[in-house]
């Protein structure tokens, strides 16, 4: 078994695209799942060292429009969250690629030569390009990504394993676009923003549970199971920026074995936990995207499973009418026009 590289170091540069397949395009989509190894270590040979590495996600309505399978256990639709103060949309997607790498031209290369192959079958919705901020910090001025698992413990906190027997090896991937008010947040005081994050600001200290604010972000992404055993996540966000917008944010990725865990999270700090003790970070970062998906190893996608029965048999269809329509027009009722060979004529499906 051979897993897509979701444990990987921080990269320099990201590029985030979430895209919805047209339907009648899933075997496009099919044939570019099977290719996108080949295409992205053709991409690698020319830039050696530059550690490029793309993960796919398929969201929970294109895996029943492509796959006659059950669908993996945590793979549904993101659910959105009405807060009493804040929101999570859930917004549309079938194919996440997260793409990473030291230098962006290496990103944006790998990304327009599967859109290449996506074009008039697909269309971006989301398109996100990251970039690291100094030393792994957000645009809010505090490192990202602290607590992310180490070593073992991170395929650990990532790998679906003996609980989906038939998908071990993939992981799920929850992504979220935030949106910062960054004039809001600089009128604070930093020992107000460290409130906020549960965190100090240069040292990069978690602050002691006993002075450590209920609502402050660190406490609400808190996830303990029932022996008390803290639950695990690993997040690759970047920051994003448009300078002529004014647009600055986060764009939040994390994947997990379990993607209740991530849910968990969410609700803590949209829902309140307890209920109504949102997270303060939410008054200065709004959500604008939330899209679930299901990353499956790279087993899976080098070797497709087939396409539906029904799509099979729509195919089938299609496949027949042009040879009825030669047999209704090119021969009088003569036996002899029955064998002409093009039973097995297919009609250009891409």
């Amino acid at each position: 078994m051979v897993t897509q590289q979701f444990v990987a170091a921080p990269a320099r540069a990201a590029l985030f695209l979430v895209l919805t397949v047209n339907e009648g395009s899933e075997e496009v989509v099919r044939d570019v799942f099977a290719d996108l190894s080949s295409i992205t270590r053709s991409v690698s040979f020319r830039v050696p060292g530059d550690q490029l590495n793309c993960v796919l996600g398929i969201g929970a309505g294109l895996w029943d429009r492509m796959f006659d399978l059950p669908r993996p256990r945590g793979l549904h639709p993101f659910v959105p969250l009405d807060g009493p103060r804040h929101s999570a949309p859930s917004t549309p997607g079938d194919l996440l690629l997260h793409v990473r790498a030291h230098h962006m031209d290496v990103c944006f290369e790998l990304s327009r030569q599967v859109m290449d192959r996506l074009r008039g079958h697909a269309v971006v919705v989301d398109e996100t390009h990251g970039f690291k901020y100094f030393d792994e910090r957000d645009l809010l001025g505090f490192v990202d990504g602290t607590e992310n698992p180490e070593g073992d413990a991170a395929p650990a906190a990532v790998l679906i394993a003996d609980e989906d027997p038939d998908y071990a090896g993939g992981s799920y991937v929850i992504v979220q676009k935030y949106r910062h008010d960054l004039e809001a947040w600089g009128a604070l005081p930093v020992e107000e923003q460290e409130r906020a994050i549960g965190r100090s600001k240069l040292e990069d200290i978690e602050m002691p549970d006993a002075v450590k604010p209920i609502n402050s972000h660190v406490h609400l992404n808190t996830v303990v199971d029932a022996d008390g055993v803290q639950r695990q996540i690993l997040r690759d966000n970047m920051p994003f920026g448009e300078l002529g917008t004014a647009e600055f944010g986060t764009y939040f990725i994390g994947y997990a074995a379990d993607p209740g865990v991530i849910e968990q999270m969410l609700r803590n700090m949209f829902l309140g936990s307890p209920p109504g003790n949102t997270d303060r970070i939410l008054d200065f970062s709004t959500a604008h995207t939330g899209t679930l998906f299901f990353t499956p190893a790279l087993d899976f996608l080098d070797d497709v499973p087939g396409p539906r029965a029904d799509a099979a048999a729509g195919d089938a269809t299609a496949d027949a009418a042009p040879v009825a329509a030669a047999s209704d027009h090119s021969a009088p009722s003569d036996a002899t026009a029955t064998d002409l060979g093009i039973g097995g004529l297919r009609a250009a499906t891409h």
